[in-house]
């Protein structure tokens, strides 16, 4: 498991980009036949992605950052499928995910797997994970059943609907929210005008990218901002302190998580354009 430590408010401003990327990108969560995984300071967030094949592979816990008998023993997670169909097994529990689809598995839950229906097409599966001081049950969200709400429009190249899953409203859990998002075509802004979380970190997938988009993502204080650019199923991880939106190069979709003290998804310090350096 790979570990990130984020700086402050502060400091982020004399990084480099190559310093910035090292981190706040998270390039290489998703291998085939592999889980990988990043444990991240704010909020203890862990975030990962897993590509099984032929055979089921199985979410085990790191007894260094962790201190863990099994991955769930503390903590609660949210799973999308952004690939072909696939199952996540929790304990006796089988989840069956088309694209797009996401399961919520409560704490205490001892067994993680991931499994693909077909090879040729497999799931490609992305999670996050946060500390849980309760249990709640696990449960899946499937695309048509999360909570949709339209927002933007053309003129302004920013209409897109927001897809939400894990919330107080949908699948229940102790400080995970979690949805996706996804624009239409001729749509490339996201989050504009801005806005920071002083309550809870946030990190973003975007997906739905050709080789050749980029995404132009802003970070940092609205009154010293930097940009990274991100390409297909990059993850960026935003901080309680940092804005965060983006514009690209076509329309995508992006898997946005957060965790902290409010659940509440519209607990939001909104920036205004003005504001913005």
């Amino acid at each position: 498991m790979e570990v990130r430590y984020l700086p402050d408010d502060r400091s982020y401003e004399r990084m480099t980009t190559e310093e910035l990327r090292s981190v706040f990108v998270l390039d290489s969560l998703f291998a085939t036949g592999e889980v990988r995984m990043t444990y991240c300071d704010a909020d203890r967030a862990i975030l990962g992605g897993a590509i099984p094949l032929d055979r089921p592979l199985h979410l085990q816990s790191s007894k260094k950052e962790m201190a863990a008998n099994y991955f769930a023993e503390r903590r609660e997670i949210g799973i999308v499928n952004i690939g072909g169909d696939g199952v996540v097994s929790a304990d006796k529990a089988d989840f069956r995910l088309g694209t797009h689809d996401m399961v919520y598995i409560g704490r205490g839950t001892q067994e993680v797997r991931f499994s693909s229906s077909d090879r040729a097409t497999p799931a490609v599966f992305y999670f996050a994970s946060f500390p849980a001081h309760t249990a709640c049950p696990s449960k899946v969200v499937h695309r048509n059943d999360a909570e949709h709400q339209l927002l933007g429009d053309s003129a302004t190249s920013n209409k897109r609907t927001i897809n939400r899953y894990i919330h107080t409203g949908g699948a229940k859990s102790c400080q995970l929210v979690m949805g996706m998002t996804e624009l239409d075509t001729g749509s490339v802004w996201n989050t504009m005008p801005p806005h920071t979380h002083q309550r809870r970190m946030e990190a973003y997938l975007y997906y739905d990218l050709g080789p050749d988009d980029i995404v132009v993502h802003l970070m940092g204080r609205p009154d010293a901002t930097r940009n990274l650019i991100l390409r297909n199923r990059q993850v960026v991880v935003s901080p309680s302190w940092s804005i965060h939106c983006a514009a690209a190069t076509k329309n995508y979709r992006f898997v946005w998580a957060m965790g902290g003290e409010n659940q509440e998804f519209g607990d939001m310090d909104a920036v205004a354009m003005t504001d913005l350096r």
